[in-house]
Formats: C-alpha cells, sequence, structure tokens
C-alpha cells in the first residue's frame, strides 16, 4: 500500500487513521525498511499512536511523538525531531494526523519540506459510518477543510468503513460503493479497503486491494483493565 518515503492518513475524527498508520509501519518494518512513524494527533487523547509503543518498540520501529501524550495534560506540543527525520531521508516517515481542519493544521509547519521533497502520500481515511461522513458529499467537504488546513493535496482514498467490535462483512461491503463514488468525484484512486483481521477470508475474493488490519490497543483501555 506505501510506495512514498512518506505517507500521511488524515481524515475525519474516529476514522481508524491511528490503526492503519500502525499496521503500515509494522508492514513496512517487515519488509526490510528503517522506519519511523509520528503522532501529530493534538486533538484526541483516546486513540494515539503512543498506545503501541511497546510494540512498535520491540520491531525497532521509531516513534516520535508530544511528551504529553497519553497524560491528562492538554497542550499541543509537537515534536521537533520530527524536522530532523524529513530532513535525513533516510527513514520511511509515516505520520497520523489529527482529525478533520483542526488536526491538520499540525501538519502546516512540516508541509514545505514534505512538498519540497515531493515523495509523499496523503491518504485520505473513509469511514462511512461516522457522523457527519455518511456521504461522498460529506466526504469531500472534510477532505478540503484539511487540504486548506495543512496546504497539502490528497492522493488516494482508504476505505476504513466500520463500526469496531459490531462489523461484519456486509458492512464493509455495503460501503464499496460510496468509497467509488468518492473516487469518482474527486478523481483520486481507491489505494486500498481495510478490514479487521477476522473478516479478511471471506472478503478477499470480493473487494480488490483489501487489507487485513490487527486492531491497537488503547492506552485507557489497559490501564483499566480491558474495561
Amino acid at each position: 500500500m506505501l510506495t512514498k518515503r512518506i505517507s500521511l492518513f488524515a481524515g475525519h475524527y474516529g476514522s481508524g487513521k491511528t490503526n492503519i498508520a500502525v499496521n503500515c509501519a509494522l508492514c513496512a518494518r517487515e519488509a526490510g525498511q528503517n522506519v519511523t512513524i509520528a503522532d501529530l494527533d493534538i486533538v484526541n487523547p483516546y486513540f494515539r499512536t503512543k498506545d503501541s509503543e511497546a510494540l512498535l518498540k520491540r520491531h525497532g520501529i521509531g516513534l516520535v511523538c508530544s511528551e504529553y501524550a497519553n497524560t491528562n495534560l492538554d497542550i499541543p506540543a509537537l515534536p521537533k525531531e520530527l524536522y530532523a527525520i524529513l530532513a535525513r531521508r533516510d527513514s520511511a516517515v509515516i505520520m497520523d494526523i489529527g482529525g478533520d481542519d483542526r488536526g491538520a493544521v499540525a501538519l502546516g509547519r512540516y508541509t514545505p519540506m514534505i512538498l519540497e521533497e515531493n515523495d509523499y502520500d496523503m491518504f485520505f481515511v473513509a469511514n462511512f459510518y461516522r457522523p457527519l461522513t455518511r456521504t461522498p458529499e460529506e466526504m469531500i467537504q472534510i477532505m478540503r477543510e484539511i487540504e486548506t488546513a495543512s496546504g497539502l493535496p490528497f492522493t488516494a482514498i482508504i476505505n476504513n468503513s466500520n463500526l469496531a467490535g459490531d462489523t461484519q462483512a456486509d458492512t464493509v461491503t455495503d460501503t464499496v460503493g460510496k468509497a467509488r463514488e468518492l473516487s469518482r468525484i474527486t478523481g483520486l484512486p481507491i489505494r486500498a479497503t481495510c478490514v479487521e483481521q477476522r473478516l479478511f477470508e471471506s472478503l478477499k475474493d470480493q473487494i480488490p486491494d483489501l487489507v487485513p488490519l490487527h486492531l491497537q490497543e488503547k492506552y485507557f483501555d489497559i490501564v483499566n483493565g480491558g474495561i
């Protein structure tokens, strides 16, 4: 799924950007790449790349995030190390962008470096079951807001439509047409459709470019004993 040195994942709140970013980082590392994942989500403290810190460390994947991630401090501090990582160009960089235009503003600080190198993909992660993004037209409004706030155009779409633990095979297949319409209107290709690992076998022959995901544990679930 990843073909550029820098891969950015953005979309509406709860679209599943973080889960996809972590899975892609693990796949890139398994393929032999040096990988750094950067968490630029300064909006949502409940779904963080830092939740997978131990897993990423075991696989030799670098993690760059705010020092306040997974604390009760609401401080929009961005990692200074990311400037050096983007400049060095000896590692694949995966960036998890905060939800909607508020989170995308943080990305704007790095946009000039990303555009100068011009070796990036900006993925719009679509979940048609989230409020305010149930139609292609609603999705496009979110897309344009993110592009304006970040200064980066999207290059491809990832359909990650799901209902969390209630997701079934038809939950995914029912959104294939909407994703294709979003692709038609925007002119952007559908790079992948993501599904939880348990559904992959039943859907792999029905949906092209299907990618299985292992779900990320959330920090607040872990510290509360899975509650």
